[in-house]
């Protein structure tokens, strides 16, 4: 066994201080059963299970009646007219610290707003939007905003955007394409228990 030196154990105790400086420590310690990241990340994880951890809400989706072939070559039909503007369902509910799951069909924008927001409380007037966004125009009410996703006009129409909601309430999520929110209601809720 090899003997510990005064030398070896500074070497060791510098190279520890540096890490935790920089933020590089990957030690974790369990606390009240949450496992804390000691690298200063500002976050923490908790093991999140059991049908309250996910939920999946399809944000717009395309249209079968009439029928829509999207694959049709070589002039596919506008999707743009061929998109149901929804949220389905309109309101999910998770645990705190748990995870939505936004299936996005079409062009749209996630706008999450905090605990309490109403639908009545978003600005969307044209001097509230975000600007070079007309048309259609782009919501850009960032009062009580927790969430906005990407701008979607260099997006593909289909992906997924998957968010989690660390505190309890009722939060309000709504497309930030303003004439989907304003003229189609296309809003809903994730109401996020202790």
């Amino acid at each position: 066994m090899k003997e510990t030196s005064r030398r070896n154990l500074l070497k060791v105790a510098a190279a520890g201080s540096a890490s935790a400086v920089l933020g590089l420590t990957v030690s974790r310690e369990k606390s009240g059963g949450e496992t804390v990241l000691a690298a200063g990340q500002g976050h923490s994880h908790r093991p999140i299970s059991g049908p309250l951890s996910n939920a999946t809400v399809n944000f717009g989706a395309w249209q079968t009646n009439p029928p829509f072939d999207r694959f049709t070559v070589p002039n596919p039909p506008p999707p743009n007219t061929r998109n149901h503007h929804g949220v389905t369902p309109n309101e999910v509910t998770i645990q705190a610290g748990g995870t939505v799951n936004f299936i996005i069909g079409g062009f749209h924008l996630i706008l999450i707003y905090d605990n309490g927001s109403k639908p009545e409380d978003i600005d969307v007037r044209d001097s509230a939007l975000i600007p070079g966004t007309l048309p259609p125009g782009f919501i850009g009410d960032t009062n009580h905003l927790i969430y906005r996703g990407p701008d979607p006009r260099p997006l593909s129409q289909d992906r997924v955007e998957t968010v989690v909601f660390p505190k309890a309430g009722t939060y309000l999520v709504i497309c930030g394409v303003r004439p989907h929110f304003v003229n189609d209601d296309m809003y809903g809720y994730v109401r996020v228990l202790p």
